[in-house]
């Protein structure tokens, strides 16, 4: 039996929302979105108390589940960064990312933390963390970054460096990474750079608009040194047969993205023998021509986003019930009370962030974000 759930709890200075997707002798997977529920407490309380409501919930909630991957989200990297990573420095229990996207409750750290059953895990030696069941591997990297002279040049390094990695398991980056995510700190001044580099890297690879990209997300977010101006999350699975993989095109909402420059798939599906597992990348307000839609209306921008999300979703035979988490960024602060409400009202139980982000073209206001999973039978290939 399969099951997809999402339930929340809270504690007297923490909201956690959780989606479960249970299979029975199989590998289950968790979601979790801890937010800090009091903004006036200081940063070291608001750490505890959302670390704290972490390992209770794994011991109390999560079965035996062990963490794959962890994002903070912090308000103030630079003062808030170093603690964080001495705490987590004493139990690193997978792959890593802490990016400074301010929560948009006002608190200064959220936590989105993905879980699994029955996996076997490890470091490897290059950084890269291994989650293993059955006949796969999956590679998940977080918070790699380098301190070239631009944007450009550290893009290119971070992914000559992940090329580096993936060969010494075994893997290429046009065959098995599924999903990255680019952290670039000014984001409408360094963009560019993220942009020319990977577009560059990529045709080294193998990746062009004649082959297929990565699901992306490219997005404002910034390291606690503040000569890092682009930081890479990463996530490669080993063992994937032809026809496991497929990307997303929506062509009635959406456009190819090398059609205006820039090199990601609007999204990725692969399925298993068990399941199949869904990967939007960041997705915003813009039509079939790579026009930006209702520019300063964040109403509609927000709604026209769902469409394009929902109309990749029903390409991959999936809907937003099938959804585990969401992230939400958004340009302007001012439009967090329209925007939660939006949400909350359409998606109460999902397990959700909103961030300040800005989207990598100034005339998004809104951009999201989302995985999810849902059950499937195909005897062609061996569960996940």
């Amino acid at each position: 039996m399969n099951n997809n759930r999402q339930q929340s709890y809270r504690s007297n200075n923490t909201i956690a929302e959780i989606s479960k997707y249970e299979a029975d002798g199989g590998v289950s997977e968790y979601h979790v979105m801890i937010h800090s529920t009091h903004p006036e407490a200081t940063y070291e309380e608001q750490l505890k108390a959302v670390v704290d409501a972490y390992y209770q919930l794994r011991e109390t909630q999560l079965h035996g589940a062990v963490a794959v991957f962890k994002r903070y989200f912090l308000s103030d990297a630079a003062n808030q960064a170093e603690l964080l990573q001495a705490l987590t420095a004493e139990t690193t229990d997978c792959a890593l990312s802490i990016v400074e996207q301010p929560p948009l409750n006002g608190t200064k750290i959220a936590l989105w933390a993905y879980l699994q059953t029955n996996v076997q895990t490890q470091v490897l030696h290059n950084g890269l963390f291994e989650v293993k069941h059955g006949s796969y591997r999956h590679l998940w990297g977080g918070g790699a970054f380098n301190r070239a002279a631009n944007s450009e040049y550290q893009t290119r390094l971070l992914l000559n460096d992940y090329v580096m990695q993936l060969m010494e398991q075994g893997c290429k980056l046009a065959d098995n990474c599924i999903r990255t995510w680019f952290f670039v700190q000014n984001v409408d001044v360094n963009y560019a750079g993220v942009v020319k580099a990977r577009n560059e890297v990529f045709v080294t690879q193998n990746l062009t608009e004649k082959t297929h990209y990565i699901a992306s997300t490219g997005i404002g977010g910034r390291h606690a040194d503040p000569k890092v101006a682009v930081q890479m999350d990463t996530y490669a699975v080993d063992g994937l047969k032809p026809g496991q993989i497929h990307y997303l095109y929506a062509p009635a909402y959406l456009n190819p993205t090398y059609e205006y420059g820039v090199s990601f798939e609007r999204g990725t599906y692969v399925d298993y023998g068990d399941r199949r597992q869904v990967f939007i990348s960041g997705t915003a307000s813009i039509n079939n021509k790579g026009e930006v839609m209702y520019p300063g209306n964040i109403r509609k921008q927000t709604e026209r986003m769902w469409e394009n999300v929902e109309a990749l979703l029903k390409e991959a035979g999936c809907t937003f019930y099938d959804i585990g988490q969401m992230i939400v960024y958004l340009r302007d602060v001012a439009d967090y009370a329209v925007v939660k409400a939006m949400f909350d009202e359409r998606f109460p139980h999902t397990p959700k962030v909103f961030l300040y982000a800005p989207v990598c073209r100034p005339g998004w206001l809104i951009e999201m974000e989302c995985m999810g999973v849902k059950a499937l039978e195909n005897k062609e290939f061996a569960s996940f």
